[in-house]
């Protein structure tokens, strides 16, 4: 885990991992996207600024999303609280709809192949997914269950996970603490929704920091759920691509065109197959609160997307090719 990867010298500034890993996946799939559109397109810069549009949209709706979801926690805050990503807090599924949006919009704007593109974008989507759930990983959010796997992962104390870990946490129906870390002895502060959080590590002893970082207070081993995301995003964005290969060849014939290989059906099966896999690993996931019939957030809306998805994939599949800029 390492949230902050390095400092950069004399301005004292340091470069977050998270959104390091962020800038890497779009610069990713910016490359992927431009060299896939080349068949469609002779100007690359209209993919580069639906890219652009999209980034800046990502951003605003994962932390739109956020603040919504987790409202209870900007009351009573400044209005500067809301804008202050830095210190984390963003939602990637409230962040995909309003760039998809956004996107669609713009292609709208400009007459261009709406459906030819949003298939190349959703592969590029995918892999920087791969790439930003890395970021994840390295900042320690999107933390999973404790498990006795191998691969499980042991993050540091007072990480996010940790903290979890020596709460109880109602919201998902767990009254105990996971791990039973001595409150007395530790406890930092508690914040307004009494969630207690430990004391700094070099504010303790030589024997707790032993007990915390190698005994037996030491965080309890959990999914890697954030690297479970990252190589589905990689898995999915090879299916994707030769799904998309598939149909351009298929298209040859427009009654093929009709079987689920038509334009906008590679964009159709992104919202499926991600839906999917977001909704099954949820279950390893261990932030998030339950919602509604012990479904979080994420599971709700990646029903919702599954649903979507099979609706476009009909829609399109009747449209057929399309003859005109706009399809």
């Amino acid at each position: 885990m390492r949230p902050e990867l390095f400092e950069i010298p004399f301005i004292h500034l340091t470069i977050k991992s998270y959104g390091l890993m962020m800038v890497v996946g779009f610069l990713a799939a910016v490359a992927l996207i431009r060299r896939l559109s080349r068949d469609i397109t002779t100007d690359p810069r209209h993919i580069t600024n639906a890219a652009l549009y999209s980034l800046i949209a990502g951003v605003v709706g994962a932390r739109a999303f956020y603040v919504v979801h987790h409202f209870d926690q900007f009351q009573g805050q400044s209005l500067y609280s809301v804008f202050a990503i830095w210190k984390g807090g963003l939602e990637l599924v409230g962040g995909v709809i309003l760039a998809i949006a956004v996107i669609i919009l713009y292609l709208w704007y400009h007459k261009l192949q709406i459906r030819q593109y949003m298939d190349i974008l959703a592969i590029g989507l995918m892999l920087a997914l791969a790439f930003g759930r890395i970021g994840c990983f390295l900042n320690g959010c999107c933390y999973g269950k404790p498990t006795e796997l191998p691969w499980g992962v042991q993050f540091p104390y007072n990480s996010f996970a940790y903290i979890s870990q020596v709460n109880a946490d109602p919201q998902r129906n767990r009254n105990e603490p996971q791990l039973k870390l001595p409150r007395e002895e530790y406890e930092g502060y508690v914040d307004k929704e009494g969630r207690w959080y430990p004391k700094p590590l070099e504010d303790l002893t030589n024997a707790q920091k032993a007990d915390v970082t190698k005994g037996k207070y030491r965080c309890l081993p959990v999914h890697p759920t954030q690297l479970y995301m990252s190589t589905m995003g990689a898995i999915l964005c090879l299916i994707l691509y030769l799904f998309w290969r598939r149909s351009k060849n298929a298209c040859s014939s427009a009654k093929a065109c009709r079987i689920f290989t038509s334009p906008g059906s590679t964009f159709s099966l992104m919202f499926i197959l991600y839906g999917i896999g977001r909704y099954l690993i949820e279950f390893l996931r261990d932030d998030n609160p339950f919602e509604f019939a012990k479904l979080t957030i994420s599971q709700i809306l990646s029903l919702i997307l599954i649903a979507v998805g099979v609706v476009l994939m009909a829609v399109f599949a009747k449209m057929g090719s399309g003859k005109t800029a706009v399809q």
